[in-house]
């Protein structure tokens, strides 16, 4: 497949505001970001060039565009980021997903999770954006009956089924947002678990309310301390009760619970 890279010059003040550049392109149709050059194939570069460039301004950023030469970027990408060995024996091939595991933010669900094993023996979980489906994969091994794990890259639903089956356990999958779709249809979960967006957390909000059975917990991450304070009421807004915050580096994972 053929590339064009696009080496980019930000300079953003918050880590959040370039997480929200970096995902404005992603959805555009880059797929590998690597400091500051950012790989799209170019029949997508072509399609959304308009696009892409009022993503630039925008954001102010400056950028210099050139081809790249055909090659098996997954291959790549699979020979500079090997098999993740995990606790529990989970293995993680991230291929160009986020959530290896070994991101703050994702270190904070899992151990999270491995707190509360005794817990979800029999529980429903959806895994919301799960990326390489770490998070859900750590659900079903530590006993959740059933798990959706649903993301609106494709490859990363591919990715997770590939994790799955690598681990030896079933997870149901689906392409889409939650933000796109009737969610009547997707049942009821006793823990959520969303390690995404500040923005994109605050907009399903009202969602992740609905999707939660009564006594049901939230548990979200992908944020920083001051961000803690707009989520926390937006949770409030939606009969959601704070429970605990938790920190690894600049990261914060907040969990709350629905009543019953």
């Amino acid at each position: 497949m053929k590339y064009h890279v696009l080496h980019i010059k930000t300079d953003f003040a918050e880590e959040w505001q370039k997480d929200l550049f970096d995902q404005a392109l992603c959805d555009l149709g880059v797929d590998t970001i690597d400091g500051e050059d950012y790989y799209i194939p170019s029949l997508l570069w072509e399609q959304n060039e308009t696009a892409i460039k009022e993503q630039f301004t925008i954001y102010n950023s400056q950028c210099t565009i050139s081809e790249v030469p055909d090659e098996n970027w997954n291959a790549a990408w699979e020979a500079e980021h090997p098999v993740q060995e995990l606790p529990l024996g989970v293995r993680i091939i991230p291929h160009c997903a986020f959530g290896a595991g070994h991101h703050e933010t994702t270190s904070m669900m899992i151990n999270a999770l491995m707190e509360k094993s005794q817990q979800l023996k029999g529980l429903n979980v959806l895994d919301n954006g799960c990326g390489t489906g770490v998070l859900g994969i750590f659900a079903k091994r530590l006993g959740a009956e059933y798990v959706l794990a649903i993301d609106i890259d494709d490859k990363s639903v591919l990715n997770t089924q590939e994790n799955a089956a690598l681990n030896g356990v079933k997870l149901a999958t689906k392409l889409g947002s939650l933000s796109s779709q009737p969610i009547e249809g997707l049942g009821t979960f006793h823990l959520l678990l969303a390690n995404i967006h500040r923005n994109i957390l605050l907009e399903q909000m009202p969602l992740y309310a609905q999707l939660l059975a009564p006594g049901g917990e939230l548990w979200i991450s992908g944020f920083y301390d001051t961000d803690c304070p707009t989520l926390l009421a937006a949770a409030e807004a939606h009969n959601l009760h704070h429970l605990a915050t938790r920190s690894n580096g600049d990261w914060r994972m907040m969990q709350f619970s629905k009543d019953r």
